[in-house]
C-alpha cells in the first residue's frame, strides 16, 4: 500500500471521512433491510433546516420517545418537549438577576431531542449514517459499539435500534442511574451489550481499551465519538445553524444591534463545540471550551475525577479544533452539583423565586439544566466577565440534557451535604456561593502558544496510544483541514439521497 492509499484508509477507517462505496455487498445488505423495515434517511441539510420536509408525512403518530425509525426525521433542534415542530429552536434567554452579568445569555434546549432527551443522538446518527451510506457499516453483520461517558451511548444504541442493528454501550460504571436504567430498557441483550467500564466521568483511556479489545473481532464496527468527523461535522452543519437562527431571534425580539460575542461549549467528545466553528464563520463568536476543574486537563494538563456527567476529561479529542479554540475555562463539578440541588427542589425554586424575583417560566425552564447544562452557563457568566462584555453582548449555550437525567445524584448530594434535609439557608449559600461572586480564575484566554501546548497534548492519546498517522494527526494545526472537511457533508448528503432511492426501488 503506498502513503495515498495508506492516508486514503486512514481517514476512512478511523476518521470516518469516506467519499465513495467502499463495500458494493455492504451496502446492497442495508438497502434490503432498511426496505424491510421500510426505513429511511434524513440529510444533514434537512436536520439543519426541518422546514424542507414534510413533518407530518415523515414523522407520522411515531411516539417521540419510542423506538420507531420515524424518529430518525426528529432528530434535530426544532422540536418541542411533545415531539411536535417549532418554528424556532426551543430556548431560554437568562436574565441578570440570575447570572448577575448585563449580558445576555441564550441556552438552547437538548432535551426535546427524540428518544435520549439529549442532543447527543443527533452526533451518533452523524456517525452512523455516513457508513452506513458508504457501504463500511452492514447491519446485517456488525454490531455498534459506541463509546461513551453516557448520553452518547444512549444515542446510539437508539439510532442503532431504529437503523435496523445492534448497539453495544460501553461507558464508566459510575454514571448515573438514570442512564443505566434507560440503557437496560432499550438494548437488546443489556446483560451484554452494556459495557461498564472502570471510574467516573473523566476515565476515557478504560473506555478506549474496552474498544481495542472488542475491535479484534471484525463483528464489532467502533464508532468513537472522540475521533469520528461525522461528530464535527453534524455539529457544525446542524447545531450550528439551529444556535445562529435562535440568536437571530432574540436580536431581532430584543430590537437591540445585539452581537453573538461568546459561544460556551463543555468539550466531552469535542462535537457541540464544532457548532462554534460555524459561528466564528458567521459571526466573528469566541469560541470557549469548558472542562471541570477537578480535572483540568487543557487548563494546567492536569487529570482528576469529577462529577460533571457528559464530558469525558484526561485526553484532547481528535476532533476537537483546539487551533480555533479562544478561551478555556474551568468549572468546578460542587457548583454544578450544587445548582442542581438548586434548580430542582421546592426550596430552592422558593428561595430563587422570593428572594431573587426569578420568574415562574424561567424556574421551568431550569429543570431542563443537567450538569453541562450548569457548567456551560457558568462558564458563559465567568466569559462575559473575562471578555467585559455589556449588554448588546449575547453569549450561547446548550443544555444537552435536564434534570430529570440526575435524580439519583441529586439524592446523593442531598444526603451527604445537606444531612439530607435541604433548607431555604441552603439555597441562599448556594446561589451565593455560585452565582452571587462568580470570578474569572481558572481562564486561559488563549494565545497561539497556549493553543499549541493544548493541541500537542493529544499527541500521546491519538498517535502513541490509538495509533493515528502522525502526518494526520498533524494536518489538523490548519484551519484549511477543518474547510475542507466541510465538503464531506454535501457528498454524503448526495449518498443519503441514492442510499434512499435505492431502498424505495428494490
Amino acid at each position: 500500500m503506498n502513503n495515498t492509499d495508506t492516508h486514503r484508509a486512514a481517514l476512512e477507517n478511523q476518521f470516518g471521512l469516506a467519499d465513495r462505496i467502499v463495500d458494493e455487498a455492504a451496502l446492497a445488505n442495508s438497502a434490503a433491510r432498511f426496505r424491510e423495515r421500510g426505513i429511511t434517511l434524513p440529510t444533514f441539510a434537512q436536520l439543519a433546516d426541518p422546514s424542507t420536509f414534510d413533518h407530518a408525512a415523515h414523522v407520522g403518530d411515531s411516539d417521540p420517545q419510542g423506538p420507531d425509525a420515524r424518529n430518525l426525521w426528529r432528530n434535530h433542534w426544532y422540536n418541542d418537549l411533545a415531539g411536535n415542530r417549532v418554528g424556532v429552536p426551543d430556548h431560554v434567554v437568562l436574565p441578570s438577576e440570575l447570572t448577575g452579568i448585563e449580558s445576555p445569555i441564550i441556552v438552547v434546549f437538548g432535551d426535546r431531542f427524540p428518544m435520549i432527551t439529549a442532543h447527543k443522538v443527533l452526533a451518533a446518527y452523524a456517525c452512523l449514517a455516513p457508513r452506513v451510506v458508504t457501504g463500511q457499516f452492514d447491519p446485517t453483520r456488525h454490531r455498534a459499539v459506541w463509546p461513551s461517558t453516557g448520553n452518547y451511548a444512549r444515542g446510539g444504541i437508539a439510532i442503532s435500534r431504529i437503523m435496523a442493528s445492534r448497539g453495544v454501550a460501553i461507558l464508566p460504571e459510575g454514571m448515573s442511574q438514570e442512564r443505566f436504567d434507560w440503557l437496560n430498557r432499550w438494548c437488546e441483550d443489556p446483560q451484554n451489550d452494556v459495557i461498564r467500564t472502570h471510574g467516573t466521568e473523566s476515565n476515557v483511556k478504560e473506555i478506549y481499551d474496552a474498544c481495542n479489545e472488542l475491535a479484534q473481532d471484525p463483528g464489532n464496527f467502533i464508532l468513537n465519538q472522540f475521533s469520528e468527523f461525522g461528530n464535527h461535522l453534524g455539529h457544525y452543519a446542524i447545531t450550528g445553524r439551529a444556535l445562529g437562527h435562535v440568536f437571530e431571534t432574540v436580536r431581532q425580539a430584543s430590537g437591540r444591534d445585539m452581537r453573538l460575542a461568546a459561544f460556551t461549549s463543555a468539550t466531552g467528545s469535542a462535537g457541540t463545540i464544532a457548532a462554534g466553528d460555524r459561528l466564528k464563520d458567521e459571526y466573528g463568536t469566541k469560541i470557549v471550551a469548558v472542562e471541570a476543574l477537578e480535572c483540568p486537563t487543557m487548563l494546567e494538563n492536569g487529570y482528576g475525577e469529577h462529577n460533571i456527567q457528559g464530558i469525558g476529561d484526561k485526553h484532547i479529542p481528535l476532533i476537537h479544533n483546539v487551533m480555533n479554540t479562544d478561551v478555556v475555562c474551568a468549572i468546578s463539578d460542587v457548583a454544578t452539583d450544587e445548582l442542581d440541588v438548586l434548580w430542582n427542589t421546592t426550596e430552592g425554586r422558593e428561595y430563587l423565586s422570593r428572594s431573587r424575583g426569578v420568574s415562574d417560566d424561567l424556574l421551568g425552564a431550569l429543570s431542563h439544566f443537567g450538569f453541562s447544562s450548569t457548567c456551560n452557563v457558568l462558564a458563559a457568566i465567568k466569559t462575559a466577565k473575562l471578555l467585559d462584555l455589556g449588554a448588546d453582548d449575547a453569549l450561547i449555550t446548550v443544555a444537552t440534557d435536564g434534570g430529570a437525567m440526575y435524580s439519583s445524584e441529586r439524592a446523593k448530594v442531598v444526603a451527604a451535604r445537606y444531612r439530607g434535609e435541604y433548607s431555604h439557608t441552603d439555597a441562599a449559600e448556594a446561589f451565593g456561593q455560585h452565582l452571587g461572586h462568580v470570578s474569572t480564575e481558572h481562564m486561559i484566554d488563549m494565545t497561539e502558544a497556549d493553543r499549541r501546548r493544548v493541541f500537542q497534548l493529544g499527541y500521546y492519546t491519538w498517535v502513541e496510544q490509538q495509533g493515528t498517522p502522525f502526518p494526520l494527526f498533524e494536518e489538523r494545526r490548519d484551519q484549511a483541514f477543518w474547510r475542507g472537511l466541510r465538503g464531506y457533508v454535501g457528498v454524503w448528503d448526495n449518498m443519503i439521497a441514492d442510499f434512499n432511492a435505492r431502498v424505495a426501488g428494490g
